[in-house]
């Protein structure tokens, strides 16, 4: 798996699943600045409408507000910037590029006002997977992101557990990005539902601050390394690699996409079809042209669920897509092994469902 990882992440800790990934991610950043004579930096910086796991620590970094609300008061806090969020949050005339500038600069107004000396790193996922449905950042977003990082001396984090090992295409969705982060964590596909696993991945230069001063790092879970979870897990990785699953999951993401813009492209409650490889979103509207959503009471995602299982589909309906209340969207994640007659079963199943929720 190290062989696999995009350029300067090389030690790997082995946790069992994605929350601990995030936390074990959010405490080496922390200590690692202890380890280099910076222990005034305590804050964290991830966006709005993210979701990084379930324990308090995660969670405190995430910006799903309905997750979040009853455990504020004794979650780790961070401060929180706008997603990268095309459809809803480019203005009319601004070019793709001018928009990934204007949103990823929030970081750096967000830093200014915590001071930079007192900021530890900034968490995002490169894809945004439950809480936005399968929103990715635009063009040059998080170039500039690790250009902002890297001026501060502040770490950029990357939370892959959903959308990475090959999901969106590439084994590490941030390959498609061209930026290598300083931490990288990873779940969900590492075991491709065989074994509990999870994982985190750092730099080098992480790794060898701690190493030449306390050479301790002060974590652990009952867990870590288990053997017979990191044997599945490299063969998973095998797969994805030399056998090709991820460039499959490229491949027949492509055919999904047009299957689903074929089906959905001019549906009057289908405001954006969005994602990458086999991580496709849906995000639905009670008006195309004026992107207004459904009202919540109609509880369109949860309708649409139940919808869906009576039809033999098994999909992630999601309600509060734009801010945690409002909106709604379909996650489609299928199998890398899908071929085009499931395709077409996928989406034939899902227009009936869609037929029965909205019609």
């Amino acid at each position: 798996m190290i062989d696999a990882a995009p350029q300067g992440l090389d030690r790997v800790y082995f946790g069992s699943g994605g929350s601990e990934a995030v936390k074990s991610a959010l405490k080496l950043a922390r200590q690692y600045m202890i380890e280099i004579g910076q222990p005034q930096r305590t804050k964290f910086i991830a966006r709005r409408q993210s979701y990084h796991g379930n324990t308090l620590g995660a969670l405190g970094t995430g910006g799903n507000m309905w997750r979040r609300a009853p455990f504020d008061p004794v979650m780790v806090s961070a401060s929180h910037i706008a997603p990268c969020y095309e459809y809803r949050l480019r203005a009319a005339g601004e070019t793709e590029e001018d928009y990934g500038l204007r949103a990823a600069d929030e970081l750096e107004t967000e830093i200014q006002r915590l001071g930079p000396e007192n900021v530890i790193g900034f968490l995002a996922e490169p894809v945004v997977g439950a809480t936005a449905g399968a929103v990715p950042a635009v063009k040059g977003y998080f170039k500039r992101i690790r250009e902002i990082c890297d001026r501060h001396g502040i770490l950029l984090i990357l939370d892959e557990v959903m959308c990475g090992m090959g999901r969106t295409g590439t084994v590490f969705a941030c390959e498609q990005d061209g930026v290598s982060p300083d931490i990288l964590t990873i779940a969900k596909g590492l075991g491709a539902g065989y074994q509990p696993i999870g994982a985190m991945l750092c730099s080098g230069a992480i790794y060898a601050a701690i190493e030449t001063g306390s050479g301790f790092f002060q974590h652990g879970h009952t867990y870590i390394g288990h053997p017979v979870a990191c044997a599945a897990a490299d063969v998973v990785v095998t797969k994805l690699t030399e056998g090709g699953m991820a460039a499959r999951a490229m491949q027949m993401g492509t055919q999904l996409s047009k299957a689903l813009e074929a089906e959905f492209g001019q549906n009057p409650h289908v405001g954006d079809l969005r994602g990458r490889g086999m991580f496709r979103g849906i995000e639905l509207v009670a008006d195309r042209d004026t992107k207004a959503p459904f009202a919540p009471e109609k509880q369109v995602a949860a309708r649409l669920k139940k919808a869906a299982m009576a039809n033999g589909l098994i999909c992630y309906p999601m309600s509060g897509t734009i801010d945690g209340v409002e909106g709604d969207h379909i996650l489609l994640a299928p199998p890398f092994i899908i071929n085009d007659d499931q395709i077409g079963e996928l989406v034939d199943k899902l227009s009936r469902s869609l037929a029965t929720v909205l019609e």
